[in-house]
């Protein structure tokens, strides 16, 4: 399946220069989002998955989805001020300023094997920071998933993401 074509892409949004990728269209085709789901499920079926963790917002889609297809638990990071009990909190630069995430301090422990989820890879901010929430926890082992990687954005934290085992459903040159 091509899933570019039910990606809407919005030009000068959220800024002038920027190419934002709405993969809410992609919700819209029943068959797009269980093959996204069936893909990124197909490759981590093995893994000992035992709990996703689904980036806001648009990681929170399929974040549950492939939790319950994984049989694991699912963690949502959000962003600040959004969750009610003790947190963890971590922040991180992207493409057009800077944030901060958080997560639960008792979602994960030592023996947690997890797949991050998120829709988009652009400089890998976002993902890093969920990565270094995960590494507080001390979590056995990391895996991630992204629908789409902006390729022509090379950073450091894109760099980092190498070390890990990765699947990216779509590519943007």
């Amino acid at each position: 399946m091509d899933l570019k074509k039910e990606i809407r892409e919005i030009a000068d949004y959220p800024k002038e220069g920027i190419s934002f990728k709405d993969i809410t269209t992609l919700f819209l085709n029943r068959d797009a989002m269980r093959y996204v789901t069936d893909s990124i499920c197909d490759r981590f079926k093995d893994k000992g998955i035992t709990k996703v963790v689904g980036l806001e917002a648009r990681g929170f889609v399929f974040g549950g989805a492939l939790a319950n297809q994984l049989n694991a638990g699912f963690v949502p990071v959000r962003k600040r001020g959004k969750l009610p009990f003790d947190i963890l909190q971590e922040t991180y630069d992207l493409e057009y300023g800077s944030d901060v995430v958080e997560m639960h301090a008792d979602a994960l422990t030592s023996d947690d094997v997890i797949l991050i989820h998120d829709d988009l890879l652009a400089t890998g901010g976002t993902a890093v920071a969920a990565l270094k929430l995960a590494q507080k926890c001390g979590v056995k082992q990391i895996f991630f998933s992204f629908i789409c990687d902006l390729e022509f954005i090379e950073t450091p934290n894109k760099q980092l993401l190498r070390d890990y085992e990765t699947q990216v459903l779509v590519k943007y040159n």
